[in-house]
């Protein structure tokens, strides 16, 4: 017997819906892989930063080498890096309410994402850094938890460590670039939402400065 077109549609629907559940399946089993490999590149990069000497930045003048655990002088000094694998780290940062510890990258890429969070912009020198990492969950998947007043903290490769709290969260646009750099806040740590259709933002305040 002829298939009649109806059967034939049937077909075609039925497998056009094993199609893209198999393709579902393939995505998940990427991201979940993406995420390991994160959080492999977390634990390692943390250790290394532990163990390595930092590299200071050239200094203009004596007065400008500042001693282990002493801020800059100069606000205006580059932020030391520790070298791991090729890529240079500019220190950790502590959420402990969120149980997160992260080792942050100087720059950033779609690629260096991937490894751990990296520095949008600014320095913790000039009150003004910004910190973007990957909603993975052994990245900056749990911001969606902080509340404010949560304590963060940022230590730079010579061992200084600044203190600030959560002053405020955000939900920006993706496009918000301009946003995300505005206002007069010491530490801003954003990632995407689930989707990547906003940016969720932490504004902390440095205390104790």
């Amino acid at each position: 017997m002829a298939e009649t077109p109806r059967s034939k549609r049937g077909k075609a629907l039925v497998l056009a819906g094993v199609l893209l559940l198999a393709a579902a399946l393939a995505w998940t089993a990427y991201n979940l892989m993406d995420a390991q490999r994160a959080e492999r590149s977390v634990t390692q990069a943390l250790e290394a930063l532990e163990e390595m000497e930092p590299t200071p930045p050239p200094a203009t003048s004596p007065a400008q080498d500042p001693a282990p655990g002493e801020t800059p002088a100069d606000p205006d000094q580059p932020m030391p890096t520790v070298e791991v694998e090729g890529n240079g780290y500019i220190g950790r940062l502590d959420l402990p309410g969120l149980g997160l510890s992260l080792p942050v990258l100087g720059q950033w890429s779609s690629d260096l994402l991937k490894l751990a969070p990296c520095r949008y912009q600014g320095s913790a020198y000039q009150q003004d850094l910004i910190i973007a990492g990957h909603n993975y969950r052994s990245h900056f998947g749990r911001l969606n938890q902080a509340q404010v007043g949560d304590a963060v903290r940022f230590t730079d490769g010579a061992g200084t460590t600044f203190s600030y709290v959560v002053s405020e969260i955000q939900q920006l646009p993706g496009t918000a670039i301009e946003e995300m750099a505005a206002g007069d806040w010491d530490l801003t740590l954003f990632t995407c939402t689930l989707g990547g259709q906003a940016r969720l933002t932490l504004r902390c305040t440095q205390v104790g400065a």
